[in-house]
């Protein structure tokens, strides 16, 4: 692929593992570099070189058993929920969103994020001004985690639903 001109990996960053330690080894030290890369990456991939061993793992479904996905703990950043707004679903579901204060995380500047439900949003105290640990599940969707909750102002309320649809 080099040879055609196409982007690939450095040598550092693939490898062969002669046991279980040496690949968990790799595999620290890849996550270690991953905020350094010029490109994202949510893990690595682990392969059984050994041809033979192929048909004798056999498959699931559609997935080798030969190689598998070693995902890394997602990127967390830490922000502020600015307000809390409801969003209406094109079945007049309503949506209670995060409006935070942009923070750039894996790769990309994290304004929004749903908070689910108001069982959602009761279950993990979420409130307007709160500090927030966010991440992007699976590197993709944003989403918040948890509540700083040492950093809560005092004068905090708790949020709730609307009692009417804020479209109508």
């Amino acid at each position: 692929l080099k040879k055609l001109g196409l982007p690939v990996f450095s040598e550092n960053h693939y490898g062969s593992a002669k046991s279980v330690k040496e690949l968990f080894h790799f595999a620290e030290r890849i996550e270690k570099e991953r905020p350094k890369m010029s490109y994202e990456i949510d893990g690595i991939v682990i392969k059984v070189d050994a041809l033979k061993s192929h048909d004798r793992l056999g498959v699931t479904g559609k997935s080798p058993r030969w190689a598998v996905a070693y995902k890394f703990a997602p990127e967390q950043a830490f922000t502020v929920i600015e307000d809390i707004t409801v969003q209406v679903g094109r079945t007049g579901v309503l949506t209670p969103v995060a409006e935070l204060k942009p923070v750039h995380v894996a790769g990309s500047t994290i304004a929004r994020a749903t908070l689910h439900n108001e069982q959602e949003i009761e279950r993990k105290d979420f409130r307007v001004g709160d500090t927030v640990v966010i991440e992007k599940g699976g590197d993709v969707i944003p989403k918040v985690v948890s509540v700083v909750k040492s950093k809560r102002k005092a004068h905090s309320k708790i949020w709730k639903m609307p009692n009417c649809c804020p479209a109508c």
